[in-house]
């Protein structure tokens, strides 16, 4: 990654502060209007004046009775004010500002130190041992001034709350007041708390390389959530899902190892005055730890063919389509003449049950496969479950790349603990080594390492279409609206859209060999510029899409990472509007719940010239027929406004190209 960095501080950077033991420390945010007050080791937040966060206490405590918190006698303050740009490897805009003021305050054991960004705050603990240490508990509480709504997801696991971190991190938001928390469950982040004065806070965390994942839990029915966090695993068996998940069955006293110097994750608190804000941020990935400054051009995002959610159903071929060569050449074939850059071999290709990566189906010769991918340029990516992948990282990623595969799509990790955790960690590295990427599917919400390691390309930990093939209720439209002001502002979602099967509530069903979606066409079509995803699937069957050419000409043209991207507009669980541009050309999405929304759209964000439009928009019977839709094109400039209508559980999406003189 080429990285250009301008670093400027401001006067008093680094000067020692004068610390009195009862004067509270107070850190701006650059702009002036969010103010963090740190008082001992409880801290509190304002914004415009008000309080968005009440006095919340912080520590950690090791195994050797050392308290970092409690009573420690502060040392020194230290201020410092940072304004540098980021230039991203692979992300939803080319160039970050990061632009904040930092507070560090100075213990004997350990530093504590605070972050304040015009659009939220952040704070981590850095140990100054010098030797190996365990950390049995953290506290991390975030208390509220008053009983507010919260879109919390909670643990879809039914087991006691110690062992809900073993779950798959896909579950709908719950809305209710912090005092209506569920007591029988933790809720894994993100989660979003409607504040006073219209302020969303969006409770996540940033730079989680060697610790355990923090959920949050609310067991005293007041205003407080507090981080809960998974125990260090002692006794792994293999199980789950065909023999692939590591199943937990007794845990140590404490929740993590730590190194010599170790700097803990940062607790993260977007701060947003408007919903779409939230959908903008940047703040998980400026956080994170910066990657090696070394050429990742190598990495292509891309879009891919995926086979499992249309379960191989291809029609109109004169072979028994199924895991077999024959059907992935069909899908390459396809690929190639869509300009899609990747097929994927989901679940199957490898023999059940015995969780060896090299143990190969004999009715799939991946070699052979391989090379015909690469006559076609079209790259050839692998499922693999997490036990057989961790078996051996290093020889699965050298034999593969040696075969010509480009990346792993590892699943069935579910836990967030520790040692899973570190997983994530050497799966991205070691694939790197090879110039392989990752996508994280049965996974907990990104939390920086797409920065770390901008191979790890994509995650999951998100509620996405796969479940419509099983899906009886229908809630799944109005998360549509709901995620990218929560989920998404964590990173990239592998939801894996693109259906052609499309339905109305009324006649949806759940179907697992001819799956289809809720809603109508074009919200499976905007979704595409709505959602950020670097690795971006086509979930429907190629016959299908063969079958629809204007729609599967778009989806095959859409990028997947962006020179710029604009939340134009949006409300949490009933609609957004994003706006993203590739080199001169932007892409507009717009999504809704099930309420019928017509809405005007301003183009001032275009530079001045004329350009030209084309349009998918919901047809005039979507409400009855949610596949139908219209195509059209319209010229207009930047002081251009268009009216759009989408239809219940509909969409809208439009390219912006740039007119030739």
């Amino acid at each position: 990654m080429i990285k250009k960095t301008l670093t400027t501080l401001v006067a008093g950077l680094c000067c020692m502060l004068a610390v009195a033991a009862t004067k509270p420390q107070k850190l701006t945010s650059p702009d002036g209007t969010i103010v963090v007050t740190v008082d001992g080791f409880n801290w509190s937040v304002t914004a415009d004046g008000e309080q968005v966060l009440a006095p919340s206490a912080i520590s950690m405590t090791l195994a050797d009775g050392t308290v970092y918190g409690g009573t420690a006698k502060l040392l020194k303050a230290t201020k410092k004010s940072v304004n540098q740009t980021i230039e991203p490897a692979v992300y939803k805009r080319d160039i970050i500002v990061d632009n904040y003021n930092e507070l560090t305050l100075s213990y004997k054991d350990f530093n504590l130190i605070f972050r304040a960004y015009d659009d939220g705050v952040a704070y981590r603990f850095v140990s100054k041992a010098k030797a190996d240490f365990k950390v049995v508990s953290e506290e991390a509480s975030f208390s509220f001034p008053a009983d507010w709504n919260m879109y919390a997801a909670y643990a879809n696991s039914k087991k006691d709350l110690e062992m809900q971190h073993s779950m798959s991190f896909e579950n709908t938001y719950s809305v209710s007041t912090l005092s209506g928390w569920d007591k029988e469950k933790i809720a894994f982040l993100p989660l979003v708390v409607e504040a006073a004065n219209g302020y969303k806070l969006c409770i996540t965390e940033s730079d989680l390389l060697n610790y355990p994942g923090m959920c949050l839990y609310n067991g005293d029915g007041d205003c407080t959530l507090s981080g809960d966090f998974a125990k260090y695993p002692d006794e792994i068996e293999q199980g789950g899902h065909n023999m692939l998940q590591g199943i937990i069955q007794t845990t140590r006293d404490y929740i993590a190892e730590a190194g010599a110097g170790e700097a803990f994750p940062w607790r993260t608190v977007i701060i947003a005055k408007s919903d779409k804000e939230l959908a903008n941020s940047d703040m998980v990935y400026k956080l994170a730890t910066p990657c090696e400054d070394i050429d990742w051009s190598w990495i292509k995002p891309g879009k891919v063919a995926w086979d499992w959610w249309n379960d191989w159903n291809l029609y109109g071929v004169d072979f028994r389509a199924g895991i077999n060569n024959d059907t992935y050449k069909y899908y390459i074939d396809f690929a190639a003449s869509h300009g899609i850059e990747y097929v994927i071999l989901d679940e199957g290709w490898a023999v059940n049950l015995e969780a060896d990566l090299f143990q190969v189906i004999p009715e799939i010769d991946l070699k052979e496969l391989a090379d015909y991918a690469a006559t076609k340029n079209v790259g050839l990516v692998l499922w693999a479950g997490y036990w057989a992948f961790n078996r051996d990282i290093e020889g699965v990623c050298r034999h593969f790349a040696e075969m010509g595969i480009k990346g792993f799509k590892i699943d069935f990790m579910d836990r967030d603990d520790q040692p899973m955790v570190q997983f994530y960690r050497k799966a991205a590295e070691t694939a790197a080594r090879y110039q392989m990427f990752c996508d994280f599917h049965g996974a907990f919400k990104p939390s920086g390492l797409q920065r770390t390691y901008p191979n790890a390309i994509n995650f999951e930990g998100v509620h996405g279409l796969e479940t419509m093939k099983w899906e009886t209720e229908d809630r799944q439209i109005e998360y549509d609206v709901t995620i990218p002001f929560i989920r998404m502002a964590a990173g990239p979602m592998d939801y894996t859209q693109g259906a052609m099967r499309n339905a109305t509530l009324e006649n949806y069903r759940s179907v697992n060999s001819e799956p289809m979606s809720l809603g109508t066409r074009c919200h499976q079509l905007a979704m595409y510029v709505a959602y950020e995803a670097p690795f971006n699937m086509l979930c429907d069957s190629p016959s299908n899409y063969m079958s629809e050419p204007e729609c599967t000409a778009f989806i095959s043209a859409v990028p997947t990472t962006w020179d710029e991207t604009i939340a134009i507009d949006g409300k949490i669980a009933d609609y957004i509007v994003m706006a993203r541009r590739k080199g001169d050309n932007w892409y507009v999405g717009a999504l809704t719940d099930w309420t019928p929304r017509d809405m005007e759209i301003s183009l001032d964000f275009l530079p001045e010239g004329s350009y030209v439009v084309e349009i998918f928009k919901d047809g005039i019977n979507a409400d009855r027929a949610a596949r139908d839709y219209a195509k059209e094109e319209i010229s207009v400039t930047n002081a251009s406004k268009i009216k759009i209508h989408m239809a219940p559980g509909g969409g809208w999406v439009a390219k912006v190209a740039k007119q030739e003189n």
